[in-house]
């Protein structure tokens, strides 16, 4: 069994001591450009010596900041703040064991494993079950949320029926006191739905057509000279008199990053895929894979409607290649806009996009971002980021606040598999390290109804 301990909210604070600082068709053909400056297959450094080095080497902030502690030290502080046990909280969940390598391969300086389908691993961190460690993150400005995004203020509503059962998919709006609506949001099937902005005045609930609205008590507006923490976050459970309904049909979308630093998780996804199908089953179930790249490459989104047809997805998936880029930033924006904003989904589903990537958007797409996230919102389609190797601080941030805003869950590659380049790590409590492959499997599973 792997586990890693991460450490939490008191030595996010003490890095900031130390800082100095989708469905529809292809886009118009693009001239390729070359991959950006990531390994694209195996690792250069053998998996025991790059363990050695990220362990020792670990950061708690923006990359460019350069800014290394020594874990060893990081986490006796953290310890000592936040009064922690010695031994990771154990999540009660099993986990994969060890990616062993082979016995007729010998790891050196010069040799490093071939990568391999089901080899990958990763973590994931839901920040809406542990809001109080994000909370703490924030106030203590360790982390800032980029591009615009803002999940910082929530919302977080229960909708019950008169026999305290949860009101499932009901529309759920937070509204401000003259009435325009700051964000909606679908409920999961938990009774569960996030809202997110300030100024809010009032909660509305409608499903199976019956509508209620529920003031905000001790709402606050808030305005340039009102702290932020007036109109802090709020967990409110609400009675609706109505009835939500389950659902049965499940709509999963992978939207993938597919210039030429991402071939180990194309190689994975191209393995996996029918697989994973499998696993999942195909009643009531429908696919989507999407691609894009970048600006100046041979497209920049070209996506693709849901189908029950396997086989036609794991062909499209077949012929795609890594290629592109070579720049940090990528057609993230873009892609999220064609398969969230204008993408076709069924109104009467479960609905899931995993964004496969390890790049930030552009900085001009601020308001393409935000409409495209908050669409996803009111369609209730579950974001589920997977941050991949050689990414930066403002990625990880940046895919936290798209799960954090659509109730989905953010997933990292971590360097367990000893594949590709480095993964960075990110600024979370304890987590767990499983294959890639079960963690898709267990999120789709754990999302359905």
């Amino acid at each position: 069994m792997m586990k890693k301990r991460i450490l939490g909210a008191a030595a996010a604070i003490i890095f900031t001591a130390g800082m100095t600082a989708c469905g529809n068709t292809d886009s118009s053909a693009k001239a390729e450009t070359g991959p950006k400056g990531k390994t694209n297959g195996t690792s250069e450094t053998a998996p025991a010596e790059k363990k050695a080095k990220a362990k020792s080497e670990k950061t708690f902030g923006a990359e460019a900041d350069g800014e290394a502690m020594f874990a060893a030290e990081t986490e006796a502080a953290a310890d000592t703040a936040a009064g922690s046990a010695d031994e990771p909280r154990d999540t009660g969940r099993e986990v994969a064991d060890p990616v062993e390598p082979s016995p007729d391969v010998t790891a050196t300086d010069d040799i490093a494993p071939a990568p391999e389908a089901g080899q990958l691993t990763a973590g994931e961190w839901k920040d809406n079950d542990n809001w109080g460690f994000l909370e703490n993150l924030v106030s203590s400005g360790s982390i800032a949320f980029p591009f615009g995004l803002d999940p910082t203020v929530r919302t977080a509503v229960t909708v019950n029926n008169e026999a305290g059962e949860a009101v499932v998919n009901a529309d759920v709006r937070l509204k401000s006191a003259d009435g325009s609506v700051l964000w909606s949001a679908v409920t999961n099937k938990n009774g569960v739905a996030y809202l997110f902005g300030r100024d809010a005045a009032a909660i509305e609930v409608e499903s199976g057509g019956a509508s209620e609205s529920y003031p905000i008590e001790g709402a606050v507006p808030v305005d340039e000279q009102t702290p932020a923490s007036a109109d802090a976050s709020r967990e409110m459970t609400v009675t609706f008199n109505g009835s939500g309904s389950l659902y049965t049909n499940t709509e999963i979308m992978f939207i993938v990053d597919t210039t030429g630093s991402m071939g180990d998780e194309m190689l994975f996804l191209q393995n996996e895929f029918t697989a994973i199908t499998e696993a999942v089953g195909t009643e009531n179930v429908k696919y989507s894979v999407n691609f894009y790249r970048d600006e100046g490459d041979d497209y920049v989104t070209r996506l693709n409607p849901f189908t029950t047809d396997i086989a036609d997805v794991q062909r499209k998936l077949n012929n795609e290649y890594a290629a592109g880029g070579g720049d940090m930033p990528e057609a993230v924006a873009e892609a999220l806009d064609g398969c969230l904003t204008n993408g076709e989904w069924s109104e009467d589903s479960v609905k899931l996009a995993f964004l496969i990537f390890d790049a930030p958007p552009h900085d001009n797409k601020e308001e393409m971002l935000k409409t495209a996230v908050k669409t996803a919102s009111e369609k209730g389609i579950r974001l589920v980021p997977v941050v991949s190797s050689n990414t930066d601080r403002n990625t990880e941030l940046f895919a936290r606040a798209l799960a954090i805003e659509t109730g989905g869950t953010y997933v990292f590659l971590t360097d367990d598999s000893g594949i590709g380049g480095s993964h960075l790590e990110p600024i979370i409590g304890s987590y767990s390290v499983e294959k890639l492959y079960d963690v898709i499997i267990r999120v789709i599973n754990e999302y359905r109804q």
